[in-house]
């Protein structure tokens, strides 16, 4: 009887493949273990078993599995199939699921190992580089790709190495090597015979003349008395001594050394109680918790400022009473490095901390400890790549700022959103879902408002303290009497020399980085354009350089036009540099920091830009929306939005909805404390209707309207969006296929279908792009639909010359 395995491999293909495996290796893996197995002529990948099976493939002959990387499955059966649900819903391969939800370091990559021929004739004549990994084989058995490299001092070696194959000189073969390694921490013990009382006289006397050693051995005596193993930097600190002194005593074998493995990441457990909740926090707890009997989500909408996360706390104190896992997303990574430190003052240990700026080792440690059920990683804090961690037995899941266009993905695959994805993965598990949010997604509070979510409604901030007041400053007016100083209205800089004064902190928000977006030539008129994207480059005055943000294309900033030459060189337009520069001249006396990517671009970038704002060395922070997300500094009595404008008229359908949500969160950073705070909106259009509803603090104003416009013109929460992107370097060829695959989708989907349409930005990294949007209705079936789009797709890649047409398929991409 024959016995194969169906692998799920780390590559954009879709379907999963058939191995061989014998009846030996049929009882002993099991779905979720990771194989490494052979795929096309040489490379070797891992793969994951998905099942197990006795059906043989018929349309190629089953490869043998290479060899079996797990003991145990590092998989849970439950994510395999919340892993499926993803690849449905979002039109994506299993094999880009995969690769997106498993830490690297656990995806092994084959690495090409080059040794000498066994049977080689006599050695051939060579060049001097032949010559060269000849003789370096000749000390060792095998060399890697990367050893050759350093032996020839270049990069391109495989023409070399190819030319040795050809003479069977050696040969080349993949050998697959894990790149995850345990952090081993070394501890030292005496050695038991030394331990009793003889044999501490004796020890002592042979140290007698060794005054360095004995103060050493008796410092280890006294550490002893703790009964916790004895840390080689720890004996060394408590003896003032050096490693050299321990290691002479290791050598004359009275010390010995040994490893126990420990996390890289650890927070001290300080097991503080509980905060204790306001009469309306209170409320909305109980709220929350009878809301969660009849369902398994509940929205909780809370003006900034009301106390959200002492709610959350509680929540997460009531499941993990019960052994439960809880799983808290935060859309920013900025966020997590606040909410870590108010978790672990009341849970310790228990939390862990999952993103892309910890390392390989660190997110690996937390998926095994979160895949061994470990007490360690209870709670786990994390952005939206967190979703994929091996639960065993979730019992909640809080998404914060659960309207944060972050949390959806948007390349590579897969294009999820972990809002949603995380409520199918909690329904799974049986665990409820807590969505919060002061400025809630227009879908999530029409599920509330239809009933489908329970909601929860907190309406004062913590302490009784008010909202900010919020007042607004016409550009337009300012620019005409002459009262502006730079970008700043004689109104907002007499507030921030108020606030200074009094020893308070400003923030301000302007969403763009970078000193300027344009560099324009007074002469002619030239803008230097990127030379691979259709878009102008942004100047960074710190680096004097000129920057593409789309590509990362780069120039030195020009002493004058390449256009006609002259030197009338000009800025327009506004970013977080040019602010900051602008302050540190009117304030010279105050610190000035910022915050956007340029300035976090480190590991604990985040954490130390908030920990020196909450440690009140920086006087006013300029930022991007990184600083509209819950961060919480109870100093600030005044945050200015320096031109509210450019959000508001993007060419998006959520273009009010987002200007609404941004500007409401950043004015909730403002008067968290006991003083009420002030809010200045800077703008050209203060009657706008969006900006209005801002300065009342009305969401359902806001929400009742663009609800309205949805269900007119046909968008979210009433239709379902699925947009497609092509792009080809060719622009001809592109447009012709853009028009073919517009018309059959037309023909065969009886709904509204948009496009083809050049994007605001048409070409980025030298390809040009087209969009189509198909809006499916809400009587039409969801899974008919995709896969007649799929079956659309399918047919149009094999179409010869749209081969190369670039497709992707992004599901709900707002």
């Amino acid at each position: 009887m024959s016995y194969f395995a169906e692998i799920i491999l780390p590559l954009s293909l879709a379907r999963t493949f058939t191995y061989s495996i014998s009846q030996a290796e049929s009882a002993y893996l099991k779905p979720g273990m990771r194989v490494a197995v052979p795929f096309g002529k040489q490379k070797i990948y891992t793969g994951l078993v998905l099942e197990l099976h006795e059906r043989q493939p018929e349309l190629y002959q089953a490869k043998e599995i290479h060899q079996i990387l797990d003991e145990k499955p590092t998989v849970t059966q439950t994510q395999l199939e919340h892993w499926q649900w993803i690849a449905s819903y979002y039109m994506c391969s299993l094999g880009d699921v995969f690769r997106g939800a498993m830490p690297s370091a656990l995806l092994l990559e084959s690495e090409t190992i080059i040794s000498l021929q066994p049977e080689m004739p006599e050695m051939p004549e060579m060049p001097d580089e032949e010559f060269l990994i000849y003789q370096a084989l000749q000390q060792q058995s095998s060399l890697r790709v990367q050893e050759v490299m350093s032996v020839l001092g270049k990069k391109s070696v495989f023409p070399v190495l190819r030319q040795m194959m050809e003479k069977n000189i050696v040969t080349l073969q993949e050998e697959i090597s894990e790149t995850y390694k345990p952090k081993l921490q070394r501890y030292v013990r005496l050695f038991p015979e030394l331990e009793s009382q003889q044999g501490l006289s004796e020890l002592l006397d042979i140290l007698k003349n060794a005054q360095k050693q004995k103060e050493l051995v008796l410092a280890y005596f006294q550490l002893k008395t703790a009964r916790k193993p004895i840390s080689v930097k720890e004996l060394v600190e408590a003896a003032g001594a050096t490693s050299t002194i321990l290691k002479a005593l290791v050598d004359k074998g009275i010390f010995e050394e040994y490893y126990i493995q420990h996390d890289r990441v650890n927070f001290d457990d300080d097991g503080l109680s509980q905060p204790e909740l306001s009469a309306a926090q209170q409320k909305a707890f109980d709220s929350i918790t009878s809301n969660f009997e009849e369902k398994d989500v509940n929205l909780l909408h809370g003006v900034t400022s009301s106390g959200k996360t002492e709610i959350y706390t509680r929540l997460i104190d009531v499941v993990a009473e019960t052994g439960k896992q809880v799983l808290y997303l935060v859309p920013e990574i900025a966020l997590t490095a606040q909410l870590v430190g108010r978790l672990t003052k009341y849970f310790g240990n228990k939390v862990a901390v999952f993103h892309s700026k910890y390392s390989n080792n660190e997110r690996v440690e937390v998926w095994q400890n979160v895949l061994a059920g470990s007490e360690n990683a209870q709670i786990v804090i994390g952005a939206r790549s967190a979703l994929f961690l091996p639960f065993q037995d979730l019992g909640l899941v809080i998404i914060d700022e659960e309207h944060e266009q972050l949390f959806k993905q948007q390349d590579p695959a897969p294009r999820y959103h972990a809002r949603d994805a995380a409520i199918v993965l909690a329904k799974m598990h049986g665990a409820k879902v807590l969505l919060g949010s002061a400025t809630p997604s227009i879908e999530s509070y029409h599920n509330a408002e239809t009933g489908k979510y329970g909601l929860t409604e907190l309406t004062e901030r913590f302490g009784s303290v008010l909202l900010p007041d919020v007042e607004l400053v016409d550009l337009k007016d300012k620019y005409f009497r002459k009262q502006m100083n730079g970008h700043f209205s004689d109104v907002l800089q007499e507030h921030i020399g108020n606030a200074l004064s009094l020893g308070e902190q400003v923030i301000l928000f302007q969403n763009r980085r970078g000193y300027s977006p344009v560099l324009e030539c007074l002469t002619c008129g030239h803008v230097p354009q990127c030379q691979h994207c259709d878009v102008s480059l942004t100047y960074h005055k710190f680096k004097n350089q000129l920057r593409c943000h789309y590509c990362g294309y780069t120039i030195a900033k020009p002493t004058h036009c390449h256009a006609c030459n002259s030197v009338d060189l000009t800025t327009k337009g506004f970013g977080t540099e040019q602010i900051q520069l602008e302050l540190q001249q009117l304030f010279p006396k105050h610190t000035i920091g910022r915050m956007d990517q340029d300035t976090t671009k480190g590991k604990f970038g985040f954490e130390k830009i908030i920990d020196s704002f909450k440690n009140r060395e920086v006087d006013v922070l300029v930022g991007t929306q990184m600083l509209a997300k819950g961060l919480d500094f109870d100093n600030v009595s005044l945050v200015g939005i320096m031109n509210a404008d450019n959000m508001l008229y993007h060419p998006d359908f959520r273009a009010f909805e987002r200007s609404y949500q941004m500007m409401a969160q950043v004015s909730g950073r403002s008067g968290r404390s006991s003083k009420r705070g002030k809010v200045i909106i800077q703008t050209y259009n203060p009657m706008h209707n969006t900006i209005q509803q801002v300065t009342r603090n009305d969401y359902a104003g806001m929400f009742t309207e663009q609800l309205y416009e949805r269900r007119i013109y046909k968008y979210p929460p009433f239709f379902k969006l699925i947009k497609l992107t092509l792009r080809h370097r060719d622009f001809d060829r592109l447009t012709e296929s853009a028009r073919w695959l517009y018309n059959v989708f037309s023909q065969h989907l009886n709904m509204p279908v948009l496009g083809p349409e050049e994007p605001a930005i048409g070409r980025i990294r030298n390809e040009y792009i087209r969009t189509i949007m198909v809006k499916i209705p809400p009587e039409a079936k969801l899974d008919g639909t995709k896969k007649t789009v799929r079956k659309i797709l399918d047919s149009f890649e094999a179409i010869p010359q749209y081969r190369n047409v670039k497709v992707t398929v992004n599901v709900d991409f707002y």
